[in-house]
């Protein structure tokens, strides 16, 4: 039995993890490399392992860092089973699709510039990979992949349909088991339960995004969030909210109609929703109450919508999306990508961060070297579309909505796994990851490398 690292292995993307155990070559996750820098070549480089060889593809969860080069894995001849939860499927698909249309693209950006360039893979290429897509895992329910493989998935409470994985393993006479958590969410959610790791296992593949800080409590996170937009309105000003489609924009609008319920912000509040994907997100979770918490799940199965807000706005057409540039006070505007490093609110953030009437708010993570992580370190202007902005808006940063464990839950979550003999530390930044290193140091704790092999 040996487990391979080809993501996420001293960095926080490209999710990739090869199992070879009982005969059977496994691999969990299959997500791209992101960040501000060029990555076009990282993507497109050799997976570090043959995908024709991949008897399974076990999906944590449908964001793109995890899911993203799942058609570039098939369009190099991979032809086995994708297995993931009902959500995460329907969300992959979105996902998947979405990633598509963006390389291509891409690529006819270089080509009006003289720079040819093949998308990574093309609309087709995705169709073809949703094909692998097999059985549906339910947490809690073991799926036997072969003699001696068996999958179980797990509630990993990061976004919906999320899970951890566990590998119950036989190979000559030998039994493993082996968790991959995928990404843990916190403790404390308003649409997803808590995460329920399994017990038991011998040995753990474990996120660290968060490994050396906590998040602020949930409460204080949405007062400020209501305060930080209450704030721009009586200045006069619109609030723009770079949004992950996946959770975050259902959790904003969540919040924003307790709020509004609350008397906590006004009702006429103008909320515009300026991502396609999102819109056709939030539908999904509407279409899966099983994967959400009980409270939520009965409001949506007797009629109820949790995201709905008296003046809420579905901008999907790009041409509605410009009209809103046109805005200069009372509009909240929620739109991707969360880091800034594509999609519409680039072109927001043009027509906004110059005002000082005018807020953003950043409510996630944002990975080194990408344009969320420059405003929030304090830039003075940034360049937008060949143009150098100033940075005049109010910028505020909300970390407590984050999907992701904070230390103290990454730590709580590890001793629930029990006692596992090795943890192998992946899909985080040097700093997080080593402070993690140091708080599980009386167990046997590796940080593997790119590529690296490891046996069990």
């Amino acid at each position: 039995m040996q487990v391979e690292f080809h993501g996420a292995a001293g960095g926080v993307t490209g999710s990739c993890h090869l199992l070879r155990a009982a005969g059977k070559v496994i691999l969990v996750d299959c997500g791209m490399f992101q960040g501000s820098h060029e990555l076009h070549a990282d993507n497109a480089a050799p997976f570090g392992f043959d995908p024709a060889e991949v008897d399974f593809l076990l999906l944590t969860h449908a964001h793109l860092d995890h899911c993203g080069r799942i058609p570039l894995l098939v369009k190099r001849g991979f032809r086995g089973e994708v297995i993931c939860t009902a959500a995460t499927r329907d969300l992959t698909r979105l996902v998947l699709l979405d990633s598509a249309h963006l390389h291509e693209e891409e690529a006819r950006h270089h080509h009006r510039h003289g720079e040819p360039r093949e998308p990574l893979y093309d609309t087709m290429d995705a169709v073809d990979s949703l094909d692998r897509f097999g059985r549906v895992a339910a947490y809690g329910k073991p799926i036997r992949l072969a003699e001696g493989v068996t999958a179980t998935v797990h509630d990993a409470g990061h976004i919906l349909g999320s899970a951890s994985i566990l590998l119950e393993l036989t190979e000559d006479d030998r039994r493993k088991r082996i968790l991959f958590s995928g990404d843990i969410g916190p403790s404390e959610r308003p649409l997803l339960n808590a995460p329920a790791p399994p017990s038991d296992v011998d040995a753990v593949v474990m996120e660290t995004t968060y490994g050396d800080r906590d998040h602020r409590r949930l409460a204080a996170s949405v007062a400020e969030l209501q305060d930080a937009i209450a704030d721009a309105e009586a200045r006069g000003g619109n609030v723009i909210i770079p949004t992950f489609a996946l959770e975050r924009a259902q959790e904003l609008l969540f919040f924003m109609r307790e709020a509004m319920e609350a008397g906590a912000l006004r009702d006429s509040l103008q909320v515009f929703l300026d991502s396609p994907m999102a819109i056709s997100a939030t539908r999904i979770f509407q279409r899966h109450p099983e994967a959400m918490k009980p409270e939520v799940a009965e409001m949506l199965r007797h009629g109820g919508d949790p995201f709905h807000l008296p003046e809420l706005h579905f901008t999907r057409d790009a041409s509605e999306s410009m009209a809103l540039n046109r805005i200069r006070s009372g509009a909240v505007i929620m739109a991707g990508s969360g880091m800034c490093t594509g999609g519409r609110v680039r072109h927001h953030l043009r027509h906004n961060l110059a005002h000082s009437d005018c807020s953003v708010i950043f409510v996630g993570f944002a990975a080194e070297g990408t344009l969320a992580r420059i405003i929030v370190e304090g830039a003075k202007s940034v360049k937008l579309f060949g143009d150098h902005i100033p940075v005049r808006a109010k910028v505020h940063t909300i970390n407590g909505f984050s999907a992701h464990a904070g230390r103290r839950d990454l730590i709580d979550w590890h001793g629930k796994v029990g006692p596992a003999k090795r943890t192998f530390l992946v899909h985080g930044e040097h700093k997080a990851m080593t402070a993690l290193q140091d708080a599980l140091k009386d167990k046997q704790v590796v940080v593997p490398a790119l590529h690296s092999v490891h046996q069990l």
